[in-house]
């Protein structure tokens, strides 16, 4: 029952993966990623990911701020961490984050506080679910990897 518990949650996985990656939330970087991950670090994916969802929220939180708490948006310092996220959101393979942050860029570069506006909603947005689903995804993985290591005694009668 161990091992089909295991089949299980790793088929959970791959269902959660095809899903995102049909979805377009993630890119085959994402799969890159993974593969750097071995015995001597096992938990690389979530480090990664983890430091990019601390980065990503400071950066969410400055555009807003940037555009909510001044008269005067200051359109250089939004590009330059709009850049920042959609660099950091391509190296884990966050496709559909990096496609908005595109299309943020692009009203920042014309000066346009109410496309940056709307753009920010749906930035927020699929960070949101990008992060929900792979905080689902790790749970998981610990799930898998925790059943796997437990070993039951066998009791002989």
């Amino acid at each position: 029952m161990l091992g089909f518990g295991a089949d299980r949650l790793r088929a959970d996985m791959n269902r959660l993966l095809a899903l995102l990656f049909h979805q377009g939330i993630l890119d085959e970087q994402f799969l890159q990623l993974q593969q750097l991950e071995d015995e001597s670090s096992p938990n690389f994916v979530s480090e990664v990911v983890n430091i990019y969802f601390q980065e990503s929220e400071r950066l969410l939180k400055n555009l807003r701020a940037l555009l909510i708490e001044r008269e005067l948006t200051d359109y250089k310092k939004m590009g330059n961490h709009l850049n920042q996220l959609m660099g950091s959101s391509s190296s884990i393979g966050a496709n559909r984050v990096r496609n908005v942050c595109i299309a943020f860029r692009a009203n920042s570069e014309q000066n346009n506080r109410a496309g940056c506006l709307g753009t920010l909603e749906v930035l927020e947005h699929e960070y949101c679910y990008l992060k929900s689903k792979l905080h689902e995804l790790f749970q998981i993985e610990q799930q898998r990897v925790l059943g796997a290591g437990v070993r039951y005694p066998m009791h002989q009668n």
